[in-house]
């Protein structure tokens, strides 16, 4: 089976709903304790959403410091498996410079948790590939912290590296970007939350966050 590591920071409190989706899906799932550096033993590592250390100073400004970051970092230079962070996960990945740019605070300075329309920008990836590019989509956000900032976005549509794109910008991030990936295409970073879409019992009969995860099952499998 393919094992994946959903990593715990003191304030992850999405853990247990990726925990689910990637048990639902056929992975063998563990919960990664934040202090443990030996993530080795993954095929997919995913830093889930929450309040890392409470979110002080910057949300991730804290998480970046953990042990496990060292060994992600390993796993994710030496193209071992893939790597997504969601929500606060993205905010962790940018903090530790894995990926380009940085999570700012919304616009409106205030929290936002609503149901968003996603356009897919890059559907070659193993993350992407179920969807059709230019395709529009639906995924759940749950942020005060949202905001992607980046001082050259015209570098990330040059290098294939935006993911989604906001439909009508809910936050004021630039150039409507939700999700990025790094430069090796192993490692996605989004706002949304796709585990809160991924049964359609759930969510109106639409399963648009599934596919995130059945792409990620598939390219590892």
């Amino acid at each position: 089976m393919i094992k994946a590591g959903v990593i715990v920071f003191p304030g992850s409190n999405c853990d247990r709903d990726v925990y689910h989706v990637l048990k639902i899906i056929g992975f063998d799932v563990y919960y990664h304790f934040h202090k443990d550096k030996n993530v080795f033993k993954y095929k997919l590592i995913v830093l889930p959403g929450g309040f890392s250390y409470g979110d002080y100073l910057r949300p991730g400004a804290i998480a970046k410091f953990s042990p496990v970051m060292d060994g992600v970092r390993e796993f994710i230079e030496k193209e071992m498996g893939l790597v997504i962070g969601i929500c606060n996960g993205f905010q962790i990945l940018t903090e530790s410079s894995i990926l380009e740019g940085a999570l700012a605070r919304n616009l409106n300075n205030r929290f936002i948790c609503k149901l968003v329309e996603l356009k897919v920008i890059n559907n070659k990836t193993p993350f992407t590939k179920y969807f059709q590019e230019g395709q529009i989509i639906k995924i759940p956000i749950a942020h005060s912290d949202g905001r992607y900032i980046h001082p050259n976005p015209q570098k990330l549509y040059n290098e294939n590296l935006v993911a989604f794109e906001y439909v009508q910008n809910p936050n004021g991030s630039i150039n409507n970007i939700a999700g990025i990936f790094n430069n090796k295409f192993n490692v996605l970073g989004l706002m949304p939350h796709p585990e809160r879409r991924s049964e359609g019992i759930l969510s109106e009969g639409s399963r648009d966050g599934y596919y995130i995860f059945k792409s990620i099952f598939d390219f590892l499998k």
